[in-house]
């Protein structure tokens, strides 16, 4: 085949630096954001901080303006290059999360030890021989989570060689001393021994404490089968007894661990926008207590009216990168307060009476309000946290699933979970609710909903089964 040249037209969406790098900014989270701006300070020579003025909360409280340039008005000449805040009151401070000002958030957060530190902060204090102790700390090392030692006595004694030689039997009397340490019934090999245990620190006149460790040590797997008339049969006791005992069981805590251990990871979130009421009316603004003001830094700039060719076309391109940043800034807080007003116009309901007021809620309506693609809605959401008066939750907890109803309307799937809540909460606990009886009771509430959508959205609230929800007393 002869090569030859030829034309064609054609038209090619071609993503500009500064467009990518607004889509970028536009994604990140509070954090994450600190730190892009700590970097790009640290890179330009052109961008510095804005130390001459705080930032303040606006007296009255009122939302900030959310207006945005028309199309083809880029809006240059109102931007200030010492100034990245928006035109009025939507990127002033917020107060701290109790109220005072300046401060690091997380220097404010409770440290807690792991199980395994608290156990052997204990151990050390005991009379017992560094041999001894050792054993301890292994046996200490082997307790999971929930407080369980699940680790055959023998395995143990083989963990500890060769430096250290001993029977089972040996670590079974250490044993029964780590048994005594804080929270009660930590280091037992089941659920009886648990309950034993915390049952034997009990005063011995606590009424059913004895009754109770019989049933502990005999039938308490069998409990929901036999329930209390089978637990008094069996134990030639009467139906009173046996249901005090019962209530004594269920006072203990058969996870005695689960009291201590390490906040769970991203326990600690920063929220980007506060909504809060006053005088009646919804009020949003941004929360950056965290950012601080950026500038251009002047003496910089002017030195590129002074400067040889080269240095002043460096110094002129960091200029513009620093003018996008700081214009890119601002765009993505007023995005966003665009995007929190739509939320709180459609769920205010949800802010008023709680998740069952949820409405469904999609991408789509949500762009079609405030004038924007749904792609960048879902990058104005993304790991977004709002405080609100029903505390800090993600702005993903606005948006839900909807289905419809016989009178014609729309539930939404959060409401759904939440109506399957409250039927679980109130059901008789000898004979709690199937998935086809609550299925059965959303229908008569007007929510047909099948029974495989009970057991998803029941799973998804961690709700046991009904035979696993069976209390005999």
């Amino acid at each position: 085949m002869k090569p030859r040249l030829q034309t064609s037209l054609g038209q090619q969406l071609v993503l500009t630096p500064q467009l990518r790098q607004a889509l970028h900014l536009l994604q990140l989270s509070t954090l994450e954001l600190e730190a892009e701006i700590n970097a790009a300070v640290e890179s330009n020579p052109l961008l510095d901080w804005d130390e001459s003025e705080p930032l303040r909360v606006a007296d009255d409280g009122a939302p900030a303006s959310t207006e945005t340039p028309a199309d083809g008005e880029s809006g240059d000449n109102d931007f200030r290059d010492d100034d990245w805040s928006p035109a009025g009151e939507a990127w002033q401070e917020s107060r701290g999360w109790n109220g005072e000002d300046g401060g690091d958030p997380t220097d404010r957060m409770v440290q807690t030890d792991s199980l395994q530190d608290h156990l052997s902060w204990q151990l050390h204090l005991t009379h017992l021989s560094e041999r001894d102790r050792r054993i301890g700390l292994m046996l200490i090392d082997a307790i999971d989570d929930d407080g369980y030692l699940r680790e055959p006595l023998d395995a143990i004694a083989q963990s500890l060689l060769p430096e250290t030689r001993c029977t089972p039997d040996e670590v079974l009397a250490v044993l029964r001393q780590v048994q005594r340490l804080d929270p009660v019934g930590i280091g037992a090999r089941d659920l009886a021994e648990c309950l034993v245990l915390q049952l034997d620190n009990l005063p011995a006149a606590t009424p059913g404490r004895e009754l109770a460790r019989r049933i502990a040590t005999g039938p308490i797997d069998r409990l929901p089968r036999i329930g209390i008339d089978g637990v008094a049969a069996e134990l030639d006791c009467s139906q009173d007894d046996a249901a005090q005992a019962l209530a004594l069981l269920r006072s203990l805590d058969p996870r005695p661990g689960a009291q201590i251990g390490d906040l769970p990871a991203n326990t600690y979130v920063v929220p980007d926008c506060v909504i809060s009421r006053q005088q009646g009316m919804w009020r949003v603004v941004l929360a950056n207590e965290r950012l601080p003001r950026l500038t251009i830094h002047r003496g910089y700039e002017q030195m590129i009216q002074h400067a040889d060719a080269g240095d002043a076309g460096y110094l002129r391109g960091r200029l513009q990168e620093a003018r996008w940043l700081l214009k890119n800034l601002a765009q993505r807080g007023e995005t966003l307060l665009k995007v929190v007003h739509c939320l709180l116009r459609e769920q205010s309901g949800f802010l008023e009476f709680g998740p069952q007021a949820l409405r469904p809620l999609t991408l789509r309506e949500v762009a079609a309000q405030v004038g924007l693609h749904e792609s960048t809605i879902s990058r104005a959401i993304s790991r977004k946290y709002v405080r609100t008066p029903r505390g800090t939750i993600p702005l993903r907890a606005f948006f839900a699933s909807g289905i419809g109803t016989e009178g014609g309307g729309e539930a939404s799937s959060i409401a759904i979970q939440e109506m399957i809540k409250r039927l679980v909460e109130a059901e008789n606990p000898r004979k709690p609710l199937s998935d086809a009886r609550l299925a059965e009771a959303l229908k008569a509430t007007g929510v047909p909903v099948a029974r495989r959508t009970v057991a998803k959205y029941r799973e998804l609230l961690n709700i046991p089964s009904s035979h696993e929800r069976i209390r005999v007393a």
